[in-house]
């Protein structure tokens, strides 16, 4: 079952872009940290509809986790770590769950010391076993632990969000 169509989806982008520049007005820059393919290719969306309204500086950067099994590889980081500190950083994913892949995403981050780290996704399921908190979120479902969502961008354009 489709939640949500391309033009829903283009809209809950333009309306997290306006959410996270009204919260970080003051930030001279903001890093945008995709969370693996799916992730990353949410934070590309997102980050196309902030440059196109923002007056800071919006970098993007992926984190590469592994979400079956997170503690068997480490932690990407696309960037130097050292670029992190004192900036504001948003971590991105299409999907937030149970939280995990996103609490594991963390790991290089604390390696540092940034001034603020939020969390934006497209789909926020409402039963979090790790201790995260969504900032920003397209539309938050409450699901059983059996349902899936599937997000589906190609080339860079939003198809759906589906429930299976």
């Amino acid at each position: 079952m489709q939640i949500l169509d391309d033009r829903k989806i283009r809209q809950k982008i333009r309306r997290l872009a306006i959410e996270i520049l009204e919260h970080n007005y003051e930030e001279p820059e903001i890093i945008l940290a995709g969370i693996n393919t799916r992730g990353m290719a949410f934070a590309r969306l997102l980050q196309a509809e902030l440059v196109a309204n923002a007056s800071q500086k919006i970098t993007l950067t992926q984190l590469r986790v592994n979400p079956a099994n997170p503690l068997a590889t480490e932690v990407a980081l696309e960037m130097p770590i050292e670029q992190l500190k004192g900036k504001a950083i948003i971590m991105v994913d299409d999907v937030a769950s149970t939280g995990r892949t996103i609490f594991y995403a963390c790991k290089p981050i604390l390696e540092t010391l940034p001034k603020k780290v939020e969390v934006a996704v497209l789909v926020d399921r409402t039963h979090k076993s790790f201790p995260v908190k969504v900032d920003y979120f397209g539309i938050s479902l409450a699901t059983t632990l059996l349902e899936n969502i599937d997000v589906q961008i190609a080339d860079g354009q939003p198809i759906g969000a589906f429930l299976n």
